[in-house]
Formats: structure tokens, C-alpha cells, sequence
């Protein structure tokens, strides 16, 4: 099976080498807005941008949202729960700045899947399909990108819709949409002194002038080879991949949104001084500059072995773990939002491909286990402050309330303003519906 961001991939690379860098600009087809955003419920949507946080391998509910403190010892794990400040919701000790926020997140702890490979499993919870060799869907974020607010020619936005921080999960692609929906990736790590985002700055030599000259002269190439008109029908006139990705390099203000140097210091602190601290920091930047939707993956989650001294003290020990540096970088980024009045209109996703084993194995660690595993999301029009689903005594199953993965895609469209009943075409015209198997899960809208 081909994975989307490979066809994806490989199709932006011919374009690097085919000359966009020449123009400075290696950015070029990866930015596409689409008008039109439908909704299943206009007047109440509240979420106008996305924050995906994504715990690449498969985050342990056990040992994060859904503890068994009276579960056997091999169950229950190496740490202990602790209220929070909403009554009777518990999460690991490990996460107290999160726990103290409890009141803005929602916890689903039923969600399930029968799929427990990385790469089937991570494209089912982001494109609300199980995979297919029939056809490959796109991630959320594309399908977001796609159906972007309208915007009037000369007011269209410099930066772009769909940005994924560090490299994202390969089943955030494109799929059947057009590869120009495909996230713009900022590679490297945000809290390095020397990180740069890369095709930010022109080419030496290339002034605006220059660059307006060749822009022009594109323009003329392609209306004459008639490669302008070869989209299908969906696509929106006058906003070609070429021209966002000239806005993006021609935009003082959307480098500066890429700038974390313009934060003062105290801010990423409290964020924290690591990869996924400063991910989220950026990711708070590019919303309020006004990008719909970031993904931050946060890799290191898939904990076969040792999975104490991995979540809890960092690989080597002695240093923050996973969980840690998680509760830092997630409790400054909710807390960020809300003093900046965006909490209410940013919803927040805090998830991975499945949970693990319910029992620690022979290497203190835990497996593959997608029969039942927790999500968090807050803000965006969520109502925070309850749980919903219970898994059983040892976090094998739902108890109640099971959900889908196909249920959890069709509720964050429906947050986010997106008609899952909707269908979209793929390039030989065929209709697809954006989320066919889901339902809403209505406790949280």
C-alpha cells in the first residue's frame, strides 16, 4: 500500500528539482485554500482553528487518563492517580498542572479500534476511515485545508491553513485530495538555538522585484501550456499553490508568526525549554496569526520496554519523561490560549493510534493494545470537566459508551464546522463522503 505523504512526497520532490527553489520559493504546491466550509450546525459553532497534539505510538491510558489503582500490580503500573479540581476525576500523579485544569477537558476513555499496527491504526483515528487499498482518505487537516473559508482576491491570508510542526504521522496526507492540501512541515526542533524554519527567506540576490517578474512570467507559462484550468471544479480560482506560497515569503508578518525569539523569555519557560514545550509555543503563535490548523507531534510514545523510567524521568533517567514535559507543554498551551481569549474558539486534541496492554510485559513495558484507549479535548466549544465512557477494571474494554474512531473524526468536524455527510470528489470524479460510519458524541458539543 502506497501511504499518502509518499505519494505526496515524492510529487513535491520533483517539484523542488524542477525549479521552484529557483525562484526561492520551495514551498510551492503545498498550499491550496478551498472555499465553502459547510456546517451540520452553523450557529453553534465556536471552533474556528485546530491544535492537534499528537503522541506518536501509542500513549499508554493506563498510565496517563485512565488509572486502576485496584487492579493487580502488573496492571495498574508504576503510578499512582490524583484528583483533580473537577470531583471524582482522576488522572497519573504525574500530571498535576493538567490535573488543575480538569474543568476545560473533556476525557473520552471508551474509544476503540480493532486495528493495533501503528500505521493502519494512526489512519483511522485521523481520517475517520479504516484503511482501504480501494482508496486512501486524507487526514483531517487536508480535509480542513480544502474546505478553508472563502476569501476575496487581495485579502487572501499569508500563512498557511494546515502546518504540522517537526515531521507529522504519514497518515496525515493528502490522500485522494490534491497534494497541494498536504501540511506546509516545519523540520527541526523549535527549542534548538540555531532552529530556523526553512524556505522562509529568499534566495541571495532575489529581490521582491525579482521575484514579482518571475511570478508574472509563470503566470503567462502556465495559462499558456493551459495547466491554470486543469483542476477539477473544486478547486478555488485564483489562489493557486504558487501564489500562497509567494504570499508566505513575501509577509513580514507571517515569518514573525514563525519567530518564537519575539516571545520573551518567561514564556518559554513556562512552555518549556524542550521540543514539544516550544512546539506548542509556536503552534499557539500560528493560530493567533490566524492558521486554521496545527498539528505537533510528539514521538517517543510507543513504550515496548522500560516504561517507567521512559514516561516518568526521561530515556536515560534523571531527566523530565514523556508525561512531564506533556502536562508542561499542555497546561501553558490551554492556559496560554484562554488569557488570549482564544481558548473558546481553538479546539485542542490530545491523542495517538491506541493505548497499550493492560499488563506490563516481561520488559516493564507495555504493547500495542487499541481495544480500549483515552483522547483529551478542550476548548472549541468542548465541555470540559467530565468523562465520558468508562473502560473496564483493567482497561481491556469499554464498559460503556464505546467509541469509534469514526466517531471521534465525524465530532471534531462537527466542532470545527465541517458537514461529515458532505461528500468530496477524488481526481477521477468519484464522490466520497468526509465521515460516512461516524456519530456525534453529543456530551461533548
Amino acid at each position: 500500500m502506497m501511504f499518502p505523504n509518499q505519494v505526496c512526497q515524492r510529487r513535491r520532490d520533483l517539484l523542488h528539482v524542477g525549479g521552484l527553489t529557483a525562484l526561492g520559493l520551495g514551498i510551492g504546491d503545498w498550499f491550496h485554500a478551498r472555499a465553502g466550509l459547510a456546517s451540520e450546525t452553523d450557529s453553534a459553532v465556536t471552533a474556528k482553528s485546530c491544535i492537534l497534539l499528537w503522541l506518536d505510538g501509542g500513549p499508554s491510558h493506563l498510565d496517563l487518563f485512565d488509572l486502576k489503582p485496584e487492579a493487580p500490580a502488573e496492571i495498574r503500573g508504576p503510578f499512582q492517580p490524583i484528583s483533580t479540581n473537577v470531583p471524582g476525576i482522576e488522572i497519573c500523579e504525574q500530571l498535576p498542572r493538567t490535573a488543575a485544569m480538569m474543568d476545560r477537558i473533556a476525557l473520552v476513555r471508551s474509544m476503540t479500534s480493532t486495528l493495533g499496527e501503528h500505521n493502519f491504526a494512526s489512519h483511522y483515528l485521523l481520517t475517520g476511515y479504516e484503511p482501504s487499498r480501494a482508496l486512501t482518505y486524507p487526514g483531517l487537516p487536508s480535509v480542513v485545508k480544502w474546505l478553508g473559508s472563502q476569501n476575496p482576491p487581495g485579502t487572501l491570508p499569508a500563512l498557511p491553513t494546515n502546518i504540522a510542526i517537526t515531521r507529522p504521522n504519514a497518515m496525515l496526507g493528502c490522500g485522494y485530495l490534491p497534494e497541494s492540501t498536504s501540511p506546509f512541515v516545519i523540520d527541526g526542533d523549535p527549542s534548538k538555538p540555531d532552529f530556523r524554519v526553512q524556505d522562509l527567506q529568499t534566495l541571495p540576490g532575489i529581490t521582491a522585484g525579482r521575484l514579482d517578474r518571475r511570478r508574472k512570467f509563470r503566470e503567462v507559462v502556465e495559462e499558456f501550456s493551459g495547466h491554470q484550468h486543469q483542476q477539477l471544479s473544486q478547486s478555488t480560482p485564483g489562489d493557486s499553490a504558487f501564489d500562497q506560497a509567494f504570499r508566505l515569503v513575501q509577509s513580514p508578518q507571517a515569518r514573525s508568526a514563525f519567530d518564537l525569539e519575539r516571545e520573551p523569555d518567561s514564556t518559554r519557560l513556562r512552555y518549556g525549554r524542550h521540543t514539544l514545550g516550544q512546539s506548542c509555543l509556536m503552534a499557539r503563535r500560528l493560530i493567533e496569526a490566524g492558521t486554521k490548523f496545527v498539528t505537533v507531534t510528539d514521538r517517543g510514545w510507543d513504550t515496548h520496554e522500560n516504561l517507567f523510567n521512559r514516561l516518568k524521568e526521561g530515556f536515560t533517567g534523571g531527566t523530565a519523561g514523556k508525561i512531564p514535559k506533556l502536562d508542561q507543554a499542555y497546561a501553558a498551551l490551554l492556559d496560554d490560549l484562554a488569557e488570549r481569549g482564544l481558548l473558546d474558539s481553538t479546539l485542542v486534541i490530545v491523542m495517538g493510534e491506541f493505548g497499550r496492554t493492560p499488563k506490563l510485559n516481561t520488559r516493564g513495558g507495555r504493547d500495542h493494545w487499541p481495544g480500549a484507549f483515552s483522547v483529551a479535548l478542550a476548548g472549541g466549544g468542548v465541555t470540559g470537566g467530565q468523562v465520558i465512557g468508562q473502560s473496564d477494571s483493567h482497561g481491556q474494554r469499554p464498559a460503556d459508551r464505546p467509541v469509534s474512531p469514526a466517531d471521534l473524526v465525524r465530532t471534531i468536524y462537527r466542532l470545527i464546522g465541517i458537514d461529515g455527510d458532505r461528500e468530496l470528489q477524488t481526481s477521477d470524479g468519484r464522490p466520497v463522503q468526509i465521515n460516512r460510519d461516524g456519530t456525534v458524541i453529543e456530551e461533548l458539543v
